[in-house]
């Protein structure tokens, strides 16, 4: 498996269009893409090669919603791009390694992730990302 970088950090908020306000208006970023997976609404902020990911629940009782009223709003996960997906999370189930999703599924901007399980990674939430080639 070869991870290329760090894709993105995905931060857990209750309002992706206000917390893209602040890091454009305070930090001088730039909200660069914005989509709907589901029920989530997430909103990409790239700085260098990687990306601040703004993630909000958009139900009551979505993921993000339950993370939010556990934990409050911050960091919720860290996603590395890998060129083969599949072929990462075989070597990880070879490895022994507890995986959330066994095999890709979409995701945001066409791409396909998995996410490894927090007790397995030290408590830090882990998403495999892979891109599509004309990313």
């Amino acid at each position: 498996m070869k991870i290329k970088r760090i894709a993105h950090i995905g931060v857990a908020v209750t309002d992706s269009d206000a917390a893209g306000s602040f890091f454009q208006e305070k930090l001088d970023l730039t909200v660069d893409n914005k989509e709907s997976l589901g029920e989530l609404r997430v909103a990409f902020l790239p700085v260098g090669e990687t990306n601040i990911e703004l993630v909000q629940s958009t139900t009551e009782d979505g993921v993000i919603a339950k993370y939010i009223a556990k934990k409050g709003e911050g960091i919720h996960h860290i996603a590395l791009e890998v060129e083969d997906l599949a072929g990462a999370l075989e070597e990880l189930k070879a490895r022994g390694v507890k995986l959330i999703d066994e095999t890709p599924r979409p995701g945001a901007h066409g791409c396909l992730v998995a996410f490894l399980h927090p007790k397995e990674t030290h408590g830090v939430l882990t998403e495999l990302v892979e891109y599509p080639q004309s990313h």
